[in-house]
């Protein structure tokens, strides 16, 4: 299992795209302010509300104080009921990841501090200091999937080795919130509380930061690093800034995670596209932002880098993939659907001074019944939605439905019919290689809506087990080439690997039309003896949507080739020549030469808890196999509004 989890450390969490260009943005901008004298003592001086701030929280609209109120009500009972080792040993026994017995604790802590912050009469005390006792008789505060970072052998966590992964980082900083916010409260009941809290936080988390560098999402060995990254770092940066007493010890720390971060915006290409998509964007861009605004509130807004064109790509990202509310672009395991990061959304684009980001944020706002509904996420992220919650739900609110985007070296683009409106066609579609971040092989595939509603679809991924993050990955249909919406050739899949690539990826748009093309033979194995295959999209705006393939073969290929499109469309056969693909508030039609393929219509029910939150009936996969297949041909397919 150790093994096999390895494998995946190193295929799938390989941002390594792109060139590495040692840019080192933020390591500039902390000599240019000189950190060492910028970095506040305190973290009190921040400015955040505090628990004694009663003016903040006896302010907050009354709905939303009742909200918390009432769900930390439902704690005060809380029983606290422990980690088991077979929770963690399941990882090795079925490959479950038992999330929900490490994230249970957490939501019952959360829930406690916040419901206590707003009604303010010590009513919560008692059950947030068990929380604090709970996570401190704890042994590790990660994710069983996670548990390969230590020299012991997988399956429990090993008390003697302290490791960091993305649940480490989580429970540290809510559990520094925690402190900063109840200390007082803490050391009326008993000063050991609050002592003991802190030094579990220290060994658990802030001290290993310190003393190790062979994390692998630090970056600082040859592995390259993805959204670990900016995540982990923006917990550890809260935890450092909290809890470090020693300010020499807190800024060479502070100059650590600024370092690290540099590996993760070194490793972005200058597009700043995310391969991993938009949801995990979210930890991504969005986690890097974090950091970004801590660093300027913790320097007193000296620290400032929002003036550089790769951190205003690395934020506008997300509008570009963004399709109708509440669909995105869900290459490689992203999710279909996802409401954005309201807050970050609106203030990345604030700081960038990009009118569409700010906008789109104070848009999904309003979506989300913003300034009604109490905010989710960790105890420091609703602290500032609430700080925001005037400024963005009165601000100035614009869905972010542009014409086209072209993100040249991740090699994903798209657009739609006419900008400003969902009514019609959008498409996306991608080249890359075949090992970007949670990567599918899926070359040359693409997605196709109307009127904002899914058509030809990206599965996404089904829920994560220990076989998802192995050497077993491709073996999972969500995961093969066959499942989405490019070619099986000459009987043979794409595979994975940084060496199977697209080629001549092009992209081009103008009032008319939009093309985008690209040469995904080299995705194949050599035994397919494919020496082309250009797979190109052009969307004829307010017309029609085209699929044109031209491939030339080395040799006569020996087995079939099929076209593959997966749709959550009910599909049906109208005519020969003519396939129906009907979906929500729409109908299309599906025209192909039946001289030159031959349609195969296939259900597959979705059983999967993940894939059903988005195609909870089913999905339905069409394979146009090639008739007559020559050394050399090209095929044509349009799809039209009924």
């Amino acid at each position: 299992m150790k093994k096999i989890v390895l494998f995946a450390l190193m295929v799938i969490f390989s941002i390594g795209a792109y060139s590495y260009e040692k840019r080192d943005i933020l390591q500039k901008e902390s000599t240019a302010i000189e950190l060492s004298t910028a970095l506040v003592k305190d973290f009190s001086e921040i400015g955040f509300p505090d628990y004694k701030n009663r003016n903040f929280w006896n302010n907050l609209p009354d709905a939303i104080k009742q909200q918390y109120v009432e769900a930390a009500e439902k704690y005060l009972d809380h029983n606290w009921p422990a980690v088991k080792a077979t929770d963690y040993l399941e990882i090795i026994r079925s490959g479950d990841r038992r999330q929900g017995a490490y994230a249970s604790p957490s939501a019952a802590l959360q829930a406690l501090v916040m419901g206590e912050l707003v009604e303010g009469k010590g009513r919560f005390i008692d059950q947030i200091i068990n929380g604090a006792w709970f996570y401190s008789e704890q042994t590790w505060w990660g994710w069983s999937a996670h548990i390969t970072a230590q020299k012991a052998a997988h399956g429990l966590p090993d008390v003697n080795e302290p490791t960091i992964d993305l649940g480490v980082g989580e429970i540290a900083n809510v559990l520094s919130w925690t402190w900063f916010l109840f200390k007082e409260e803490f050391d009326k009941v008993h000063p050991l509380i609050s002592n003991r809290l802190k030094q579990e936080i220290m060994n658990k988390a802030v001290i290993p930061y310190y003393e190790r560098d062979d994390f692998w999402w630090m970056g600082f060995g040859s592995r390259s690093v993805n959204n670990w990254n900016p995540w982990t770092n923006h917990n550890m940066l809260t935890a450092i800034l909290i809890l470090e007493d020693d300010q020499e010890k807190k800024i060479k720390n502070v100059e650590k995670v600024i370092r690290s971060l540099d590996v993760f915006v070194n490793s972005y290409p200058n597009d700043g596209g995310c391969d991993e998509g938009p949801s995990y964007w979210g930890r991504a861009g969005a986690s890097l932002y974090q950091c970004l605004d801590l660093l300027r509130r913790a320097t007193n807004n000296k620290f400032n880098v929002y003036d550089n064109q790769l951190i205003k790509n690395m934020g506008t990202y997300i509008y570009k993939a963004y399709i109708e509310y509440p669909y995105f672009i869900n290459f490689a395991d992203a999710d279909a659907t996802t409401g954005g990061r309201v807050a970050i959304i609106y203030n990345y684009g604030k700081d960038i001074a990009d009118p569409i980001m700010q906008q789109f944020g104070a848009f999904l706002a309003q979506k989300q019944d913003w300034g009604k509904k109490k905010p989710g996420e960790k105890v420091d992220e609703q602290i500032l939605q609430l700080m925001y919650l005037n400024e963005i739900g009165n601000a100035k609110a614009k869905d972010a439905l542009i014409s086209d985007f072209w993100l040249p070296e991740t090699e994903v683009g798209g657009g739609r019919d006419k900008a400003d409106t969902s009514y019609g066609f959008f498409f996306a579609a991608k080249g890359g290689h075949n090992a970007e971040s949670h990567n599918h092989n899926d070359l040359g595939s693409c997605v196709l809506y109307i009127n904002g509603k899914p058509c030809l679809i990206d599965l996404g991924r089904e829920t994560y087990t220990a076989k998802t993050f192995s050497n077993q990955r491709y073996d999972i249909w969500t995961m093969q080439s066959q499942y989405h919406n490019i070619p099986k050739i000459n009987g043979f899949d794409q595979l994975p690997g940084r060496e199977y690539k697209a080629k001549e990826t092009r992209f081009k748009s103008n009032n008319r039309q939009i093309v985008f093309s690209t040469d995904i033979a080299d995705a194949y194995p050599k035994e397919a003896n494919v020496k082309k295959w250009e797979r190109s999209y052009q969307l004829d705006r307010g017309k029609q949507f085209i699929i044109k393939d031209v491939y030339q073969f080395n040799k006569m290929p020996q087995k079939a080739s099929t076209l593959n499109f997966v749709t959550y469309s009910k599909v049906s056969e109208s005519k020969p020549g003519s396939l129906l693909l009907e979906g929500e508030d729409f109908t299309l039609e599906l025209k192909y030469d039946t001289k030159l393929v031959t349609p195969k219509i296939e259900f597959t029910e979705v059983t999967d808890s993940g894939l059903k939150r988005y195609w909870p009936d089913g999905i339905t996969r069409i394979v146009f196999t090639l008739n007559n297949l020559k050394t050399s041909g090209e095929n044509k397919i349009t799809i039209v509004k009924k």
